[in-house]
């Protein structure tokens, strides 16, 4: 059994491993709750005892081992029992996620997780929560979600023989929603909002004793995202980006990606954090607000970017201490700003993102007017859902060509 415990991010409380896996707890059993429309509070982090991990892995050795095999970082994921190799091989991760591709003559940074097996960054967190839940014994899983976390955890259980039960808004995009049937999932239209969704799923699922994704409230979910930090850490040879644009929904891949960066930190490995700067849409901008006003709010979501799109974040107050931690900040872009990102990340770059993806090259061009970045510093931005999950928004941009003879396509070049 790993040396790891789990700890309450609000109240500091700290729990073995058997109080919370052997008896299935998700939140912190003191003071964690999941009241509707409301953030999380209680959500448990995985702490590691870090001074023995020095001993037993050194930076060099880290540095040698191969971004997309997550599994290969198992002494800092509280995974204890893994299945056999073949089994993980269906998981590996896009291999080279960071990409050095220069935009408006800037040298920028992309984390390109849209080449992952199911086309998200989401496949991060599911891949590590199926295995943890086929070293509990359960055979089935449960998530909410606004398409892609959905499709992932459908995905990633559809490989490994297992059973996913989908909670989604009736308002997720067909392209989502195809792809969540196709892997064989059962899904379940719900006729609300996606924090409808997530409250219905966490009662059914704690009523017919299914392992619940949900992010956030399953801890699993922050410690898979935390690995894009790795990767990032070892492709670029332990020197990282000055600044990090995110696209913000829930806070969980923020915070996942900051608690990788904790994790090196507390190794040894790194000596400073790079700045997190949160992405929003402006019809959700919890997050944005929260920092404002150090109050929650309440808002019903409403943007184009619906991977994004989300009331009340369920990540909320680690999301914002990841941010007060960094020393960074978020910033909201309009639905409009984000459709003319996806435009020119696809027509510059080569790359076709979705909404919520194209929100963190929207909040980098908006924080660059108002903020300093020096020529010197590197910055990176997470692009974390493939565009192919949403066709209807590159309509917004793309129309449909006219239809030629032939004749007329000849005469066109001058045949």
């Amino acid at each position: 059994m790993k040396n790891y415990f789990y700890k309450c991010s609000d109240c500091n409380s700290t729990f073995s491993l058997k109080e919370i896996e052997e008896k299935f707890v998700y939140l912190c059993s003191k003071c964690g709750t999941a009241e509707k429309n409301k953030p999380l509070k209680g959500v448990l982090t995985v702490e590691y005892d870090y001074k023995s991990l020095r001993k037993i892995v050194s930076k060099k050795k880290f540095l040698k081992l191969n971004p997309g095999k997550f599994w290969q970082y198992h002494f800092l994921l509280p995974i204890n029992k893994y299945p056999s190799k073949e089994l993980l091989n269906r998981l590996e991760l896009n291999s080279s996620p960071v990409l050095d591709i220069p935009i408006d003559k800037k040298n920028i940074f992309w984390f390109d997780d849209t080449r992952n097996p199911t086309l998200s960054y989401k496949d991060r967190a599911s891949a590590v929560v199926a295995l943890k839940a086929l070293e509990l014994g359960f055979t089935e899983i449960s998530a909410a979600s606004t398409g892609n976390a959905g499709s992932s955890i459908a995905g990633i259980c559809s490989r490994l023989g297992m059973k996913s039960h989908i909670f989604v808004p009736h308002t997720i995009p067909d392209a989502k929603r195809i792809q969540i049937q196709s892997y064989g999932a059962n899904i379940y239209l719900v006729n609300g909002t996606y924090d409808d969704a997530f409250d219905l799923c966490l009662e059914v699922s704690e009523a017919k004793k299914i392992y619940n994704r949900n992010t956030a409230y399953n801890p699993l979910t922050i410690e898979g995202k935390k690995t894009a930090a790795y990767d990032l850490y070892v492709q670029s040879k332990g020197k990282l980006p000055q600044y990090i644009f995110v696209p913000v929904g829930d806070g969980v891949i923020l915070s996942g990606l900051f608690k990788g960066l904790y994790d090196l930190k507390n190794l040894g490995w790194i000596k400073k954090y790079p700045k997190i700067i949160g992405v929003q849409s402006i019809g959700s901008n919890a997050l944005v607000r929260f920092l404002q006003t150090g109050e929650f709010k309440y808002i019903e979501a409403n943007s184009i970017a619906d991977s994004i799109s989300t009331g009340a974040p369920r990540n909320l107050f680690m999301a914002a201490k990841a941010i007060k931690e960094t020393k960074g900040t978020a910033v909201d872009v309009s639905d409009n700003e984000i459709l003319n990102a996806q435009k020119i990340i696809a027509q510059e770059i080569g790359i076709l993102v979705e909404p919520s993806s194209a929100a963190s090259y929207a909040g980098f061009s908006k924080y660059k007017l108002s903020q300093s970045i020096s020529p010197k510093d590197k910055v990176l931005l997470m692009l974390t859902g493939n565009g192919l999950k949403d066709i209807a928004s590159i309509t917004k941009w793309v129309s449909k060509p006219q239809v030629y003879t032939k004749d007329e396509i000849i005469k066109m070049f001058g045949i």
